[in-house]
């Protein structure tokens, strides 16, 4: 498999001869974010694009999937070029929670595999109460420079009213550590989570 991009979670050279299917692809992109998986994918649409081109048919404007992870671990400038806004996830995340543009399966799915996500544990879910359901998904670069140009979660929070909370929490260009990064991020969602649940 030459699509294999270098820090894959879960498919690495380990996994070459191996056949996936697409219900497995989705786990390790969505799950496990697997970056491996994750071009796969695009390759099946065709071309990073075409995602964009989606975003905008539902209405969504201000996500631009442009490059491949493969390209993004090539050359650390290109990772500028894909890019999402807080308030833009939050409208994804929301047109998520309303099916819109999704099957009823297909948003079940989706919204399984963010539950079951095995990253990013100490981001949104961080200070929730324990059993808070988060369907979510992390975004994180590589550091370079002292830099880590995105440490980002984005999730549908279940409150204890039963209501749904759609956050997007992005950590940007920051040189503080991981776990300073992580933190920040789950204290916003607990501020938002103690706002929200009254």
């Amino acid at each position: 498999m030459n699509d294999i991009v270098q820090g894959s979670r879960v498919l690495d050279e380990n996994s070459q001869g191996t056949e996936y299917s697409l219900a497995e692809l989705l786990k390790y992109m969505v799950s496990d974010s697997d970056n491996t998986a994750c071009d796969v994918l695009l390759k099946l649409l065709g071309e990073p694009k075409i995602v964009t081109e989606y975003l905008q048919g539902i209405g969504i404007n201000n996500i631009v999937v442009a490059n491949t992870e493969k390209e993004l671990g090539q050359d650390s400038s290109v990772q500028y070029r894909n890019y999402a806004t807080p308030d833009a996830a939050v409208v994804l995340l929301r047109a998520l929670h309303e099916g819109q543009g999704l099957s009823e399966s297909s948003q079940a799915l989706l919204l399984q595999l963010m539950t079951e996500t095995s990253t990013g544990l100490k981001r949104l879910k961080g200070l929730l109460p324990n059993g808070t359901v988060v369907a979510h998904k992390t975004g994180t670069s590589v550091t370079i420079n002292g830099a880590t140009a995105a440490t980002n979660d984005v999730g549908l929070v279940t409150l204890s009213n039963g209501q749904h909370l759609a956050i997007a929490v992005f950590v940007s260009d920051s040189q503080a550590t991981d776990v300073i990064r992580e933190d920040v991020i789950a204290k916003v969602a607990r501020a938002a989570w103690d706002e929200w649940s009254r």
